[in-house]
């Protein structure tokens, strides 16, 4: 068996129909009892605009990457998570649910790295700002990348290893003593207005109206906060704008999708019930 694997794009909820299924298996699948069947499938990704073709070849590809196990049952096909696709589905979805748009509690200090690449190493050019980027680090520039998660240094070290530049790396966890202003180096370091650009979008696309397919909405729901946690470094409050509408932007979340949750579940039951 293939041991899954997931793309950041993917990851950050892709627009695609390998996105959308990932989002289904998550959202869905992993908190029913681990199955769909293809009609289901198809009929929800219907629902979202993917045509019947473009779901076969994503259900295919995310079986051939370890993530699904089909059944025969007669002539239909029903799809069982592999055991570490549950696990890595569940790792994703803590991620996902329980981001609330800023860090609660910080203790000041900030987790540093330092690295210096040559230009014709673009390889590990490439890996370390996309990994570190990934991981919710701001880049100062001249090979600086600062986060206010101190915790994440295992991850810098396995990202630095990676890519064969640890040796010419240093990591340091420190505090900052003041001088200019702290705002402005989180400025510099993370695009800010950006972020918050998306976030306004995604509190005006999923207003206060009860939704005329539940199953659909909550899909896109979900599919759309996923990107969050992989753009937004969950800084802390103290560190943000005064109007900030990521805090805005989590709430929004959490209330639709407890509201919608119920409804969308059973509906999902039902489809797969039809088999």
């Amino acid at each position: 068996m293939t041991t899954p694997t997931v793309s950041r794009r993917h990851a950050a909820g892709a627009p695609s129909a390998r996105g959308l299924l990932l989002t289904v298996l998550g959202e869905l699948v992993l908190a029913g009892d681990g199955t769909a069947w293809t009609s289901a499938v198809l009929d929800l990704l219907g629902r979202l605009g993917v045509e019947q073709k473009a779901t076969r070849q994503a259900l295919m590809r995310t079986s051939a990457a370890g993530w699904l196990a089909p059944v025969k049952v007669g002539r239909r096909t029903r799809w069982e998570l592999t055991d570490s696709a549950r696990r890595l589905l569940t790792d994703g979805a803590e991620r996902i649910y329980s981001f609330t748009g800023s860090a609660r509690h910080w203790d000041g200090r900030w987790l540093l790295v330092y690295v210096r690449i040559p230009d014709r190493d673009r390889r590990a050019r490439h890996l370390v700002r996309a990994q570190l980027s990934w991981a919710g680090f701001g880049a100062l520039g001249s090979g600086w990348w600062i986060s206010p998660h101190p915790e994440r240094e295992p991850e810098v070290a396995t990202v630095l290893r990676e890519a064969g530049v640890d040796r010419d790396a240093h990591v340091f966890v420190a505090t900052r003593p003041g001088l200019a202003d702290v705002r402005t180096m989180v400025g510099t370091a993370w695009d800010l207005a950006g972020i918050d650009r998306q976030y306004e979008e995604f509190i005006a696309e999923f207003g206060d109206r009860q939704p005329a397919d539940v199953l659909a909405r909550q899909v896109e729901l979900v599919h759309a906060w996923r990107r969050f946690p992989f753009i937004d470094p969950a800084l802390p409050r103290e560190l943000l704008p005064d109007a900030w509408s990521g805090l805005a932007a989590a709430a929004v979340f959490a209330d639709r999708h407890e509201r919608w949750s119920a409804d969308s579940r059973l509906e999902w039951k039902r489809l797969n019930e039809l088999g």
